[in-house]
């Protein structure tokens, strides 16, 4: 980590403990001008020395594209924050990893574990939408904070008080992605598909269908598909019958990679663009579609060449653990992890309802997202970004 990014974190950790000792209770955590590097915070004796978060998220399967990259984020938060003494000399954290592997049913055994060990202080996690609906409300009986970091379908953090997430949920995304296509490319009429059977992929298409009502543009058809399916040629096509000016997509990386590739082999021309959401923002996309992927567009959270100090930190800290750039889930997750452990840090306490309320208290947190917070609904504050592959890679969409 760099000495610019060390020296932000703990002079903003100072000005916490400040505003709590002034004020009363925890403090919400501020950005903090760089300065010289303070003495480590002094041990509390009110946390144990080893602090202890679950993580459930999908390390195989399908889906383990985005849990893998998820788990490289937490565990650089990890790194730092013990790296850095966030708790004070003799205080570590410590994540506990459990595979949900794409499955709601593995997500709710893993979420019965956790909740029920006494020692877990709050849940990063699940990995899908679909996995949150069927989990979360086993965290909210048990008032066990839970704090997602790719879980974007509508209605995740309405499971209850103990719910938050540092994902733009899809309704925050894809509006601006569509206002700002529809201009730059002049859409007049499009072909839609989507993932019937799957919360994320269904929540995207009930936001694209509204915001291209509103944007006054025509739907020829809607196509849809399960997860799973490597055949789309069917529905693909109708599509290429119908002319559309443009194809949008809601679907996971891989299912979107092999609808693109597969309209590029039956003549869909270029100049179609498809435009997706968060499924989208995965390096495995351009990887498995190829020159299929050029020019493919995507609503997302987060830009990897975005300028902000704490962001450039975190791609630079990102390289040298792992040898290659982050993505928007490891973006996300790092942050998850981050704002975990400052709640626990200014409630004082591994009790979960004070941790709860230190959550829904951060404010303005210098984060790779921007300055981060979170709202009365515990949903991210901070702009969306509309993001093209160019040349394999993920770069800011100019019209």
């Amino acid at each position: 980590m760099s000495k610019q990014l060390v020296a932000k974190l703990m002079v903003g950790l100072m000005v916490i403990g400040l505003l709590a000792a002034c004020g009363g209770g925890a403090a919400a955590p501020t950005a903090a001008p760089a300065g010289n590097t303070p003495a480590p915070a002094p041990a509390s004796s009110a946390l144990p020395a080893e602090i202890t978060l679950g993580a459930v998220h999908d390390l195989s399967g399908a889906t383990a594209l985005y849990g893998t990259s998820i788990q490289k984020g937490i565990n650089l938060a990890v790194k730092q924050i013990n790296e850095q003494k966030l708790f004070g000399d003799g205080h570590t954290l410590k994540v506990v990893f459990v595979d949900a592997a794409g499955d709601p049913k593995q997500a709710i055994a893993a979420y019965e574990k956790l909740t029920t060990d006494k020692n877990i202080v709050a849940i990063l996690g699940p990995t899908l939408s679909s996995e949150a609906q069927s989990a979360d409300p086993i965290a909210q009986e048990a008032k066990v904070p839970v704090i997602a970091s790719s879980n974007t379908a509508s209605g995740i953090t309405t499971i209850g008080d103990y719910i938050f997430r540092t994902s733009l949920p899809e309704s925050a995304v894809i509006p601006n992605t569509v206002n700002m296509t529809s201009k730059a490319l002049n859409l007049k009429k499009v072909a839609v598909m989507y993932g019937n059977d799957d919360a994320f992929t269904k929540s995207g298409y009930d936001v694209f269908k509204a915001a291209l009502e509103k944007a006054g543009i025509q739907t020829l058809t809607t196509e849809t598909f399960a997860k799973g399916d490597t055949d789309f040629s069917a529905q693909l096509t109708k599509i290429k019958s119908l002319n559309p000016d443009a194809i949008v997509v809601s679907a996971l990386a891989e299912e979107a990679a092999n609808i693109m590739t597969q309209a590029r082999t039956l003549g869909i021309p270029d100049s179609v663009r498809f435009i997706g959401g968060n499924g989208f923002n995965s390096p495995k996309l351009a990887q498995i579609a190829g020159k299929a992927a050029e020019g493919a567009i995507s609503g997302s959270a987060w830009d990897v060449s975005s300028s902000f100090p704490a962001n450039q930190d975190f791609v630079k800290a990102f390289n040298t653990d792992n040898s290659g750039d982050p993505d928007q889930f490891a973006a996300q997750a790092y942050t998850a992890a981050w704002v975990t452990a400052l709640a626990i840090k200014n409630a004082g306490s591994t009790d979960r309802a004070a941790v709860r309320d230190a959550l829904a208290k951060i404010k303005d947190f210098a984060s790779p997202l921007g300055n981060f917070s979170f709202d009365a609904n515990r949903d991210p504050v901070h702009e969306p970004v509309v993001l093209a592959v160019t040349n394999g890679k993920f770069m800011v969409f100019k019209p």
